[in-house]
C-alpha cells in the first residue's frame, strides 16, 4: 500500500508539472499575441515606431520570478496582512551603521565631483549634500548592481501584473526612451518594479526629468554621474524644491502643545511654531531666514518618535517616495554629509506592532465619527494621525497621535 501511495503521489506530481508547463506554455503565447495585436496599436499611436517596436521586444522573455504576478489562467495572488515599517519598528529603518557609511561615502564622493555639484547648485538650487543623499539611498552612489532588463520586467508586469495599468504606460513610456537613443536596451537595466539607473526612475519620470549635464547628447543616468545628479536635482526642482530653505529641524515639542496639528495644510510660520515653545533640539535658534516662511508640524511616530517642524521641501522629498520615513531618512543623511550632522535625539519607542489592517479599521471608526483620515488603506499618514489625536483628547486620553493596540478596543 505504502509503494502504491508513493506512486500515486509520483504519478501526480509528474502530471501537476506538465499541467503547469503547458499553462505557462498557453501563457507564453498569449503574452506574444497581446504584444501584436493589443500593446502595437498603441505604441504605434504614440509614436513608436514599427522598427524600434520590433526591436525592443525580439529577445522579450516573462519573468516568472518577479513579485505581485496574476497570470491569466492561473489562481489569483491572496491578499496578505501587512506590517509596514511605521508600524512596527520605524527606528529600524534609521539603522546607524548604514547611515554612518552612507554618510562617509557620500563625503567622501561630495569632495570628488565638488565642481559638478557646484554647477548643479547653482543651476537647479538644490543643495549637493541632499542630491547626494539620495544618490546613496537609491542605488548606492551607482554602485547597486541593477540585474533587470527593463524592457522584460515592464513587459511582464504589463501582461500579468497586479497593476497592468501602470505598467502599461511604464512600458510605452520605456519604448519611447529607446526611440530617442540616450540608451541601447541592452545597457536600459533596472529593478524588478522598472526603475532605472543610479536615480531609480521610473520610465515615465525619466522622460520629464532626466537631463543630459555632461553635454554628450544622451541622457545617461545608467553611466553618466553627472546627468544622474542633475536629473534628480531637475526632479526635485520641477516636483517643487524652494532655493535656499532647508528641508526642516527636529525639535521638543512641549506637553501641553497638542500633536494633532502636523500636515502640510496646517502650515504656520515657523515664528508662530516657536512662540508656542516648541524649540529646536540642538539648542539653536531657528534660522531668521525661516522664521516668516511657512513651516509644519510632523510627529510620524506621533508621541512615540523623534518630533520635527519641516518645511515645504520636505513633502518635495516625499515626491521621490512617499514615506515619511524616507524624506526624514534623505534630510538626516543630508545633513551628515552636508554639516556633520548625526543621529535623531528623539528615540522611536515601541509603537505595537500595527498590522495594516488593524489600522484600516481603526480609520474606519474615525469615519464613522465624521472624522477626515484621508485615504482610509490602512496606512497612518498624518491625518489619521492628527484625527486619532483629536478623538483622544475629546474623550479623555493623552494624545499619543499614533495607532497603537491599547486604542483597538476603545476606538470602535
Amino acid at each position: 500500500m505504502l509503494r502504491f501511495l508513493s506512486l500515486s503521489t509520483l504519478l501526480f506530481c509528474v502530471f501537476a508539472g506538465f499541467a503547469q508547463a503547458a499553462s505557462k506554455a498557453d501563457v507564453e503565447n498569449q503574452f506574444r499575441q497581446w504584444l501584436q495585436r493589443d500593446l502595437w496599436p498603441e505604441a504605434e499611436k504614440s509614436g513608436v515606431s514599427a522598427r524600434s517596436f520590433k526591436a525592443a521586444f525580439a529577445d522579450v522573455k516573462l519573468n516568472w520570478d518577479l513579485p505581485d504576478l496574476a497570470p491569466p489562467g492561473f489562481p489569483k495572488p491572496k491578499e496578505q496582512k501587512q506590517s509596514q515599517a511605521e508600524f512596527s519598528s520605524p527606528g529600524s529603518y534609521f539603522s546607524e551603521k548604514r547611515l554612518q557609511g552612507l554618510a562617509a561615502t557620500g563625503r567622501s564622493l561630495a569632495s570628488t565631483h565638488a565642481a559638478t555639484l557646484k554647477r548643479i547648485e547653482k543651476a537647479y538650487g538644490v543643495p549637493a549634500s541632499v542630491v547626494v543623499a539620495i544618490w546613496g539611498r537609491e542605488s548606492g552612489f551607482g554602485r547597486a548592481k541593477i540585474p533587470y532588463p527593463v524592457v522584460d520586467v515592464l513587459a511582464t508586469k504589463a501582461f500579468m501584473s497586479t497593476r497592468p495599468d501602470l505598467f502599461r504606460r511604464e512600458l510605452i513610456a520605456a519604448l519611447h526612451i529607446l526611440e530617442s537613443g540616450d540608451v541601447e536596451e541592452a545597457s536600459m537595466r533596472g529593478s524588478w518594479a522598472g526603475a532605472m539607473g543610479q536615480p531609480q526612475f521610473m520610465p515615465s519620470s525619466f522622460l520629464q526629468y532626466a537631463v543630459d549635464f555632461d553635454g554628450d547628447g544622451r541622457r545617461d543616468i545608467w553611466n553618466s554621474v553627472p546627468d544622474s545628479l542633475a536629473s534628480i536635482a531637475n526632479y526635485l526642482v520641477k516636483k517643487g524644491w524652494q532655493r535656499g530653505r532647508d528641508w526642516g529641524f527636529e525639535v521638543s515639542i512641549p506637553a501641553g502643545v497638542s500633536c494633532a496639528q502636523e500636515g502640510p495644510d496646517l502650515a504656520q510660520p515657523m515664528s508662530d511654531w516657536a512662540t508656542k515653545g516648541i524649540t529646536r533640539i540642538s539648542g539653536k535658534a531657528f534660522p531668521s531666514h525661516e522664521l516668516s516662511a511657512p513651516s509644519m508640524m510632523l510627529v510620524p511616530a506621533g508621541t512615540h518618535g523623534p518630533e520635527f517642524i519641516v518645511t515645504p521641501n520636505f513633502y518635495v522629498l516625499k515626491e521621490y517616495n512617499n514615506s515619511d520615513l524616507y524624506a526624514l531618512f534623505i534630510g538626516n543623511l543630508a545633513d551628515r554629509i552636508g554639516s556633520g550632522g548625526g543621529t535623531f535625539r528623539g528615540t522611536w519607542g515601541d509603537v505595537g506592532n500595527m498590522l495594516r489592517s488593524d489600522v484600516l479599521a481603526m480609520q474606519k471608526a474615525l469615519v464613522a465619527k465624521g472624522y477626515d483620515v484621508g485615504k482610509a488603506d490602512g496606512l497612518a499618514g498624518y491625518k489619521t494621525r492628527r484625527s486619532l489625536g483629536d478623538w483622544q483628547a475629546k474623550n479623555g486620553l493623552a494624545p499619543t497621535c499614533f495607532p497603537d493596540a491599547s486604542l483597538k478596543a476603545k476606538l470602535r
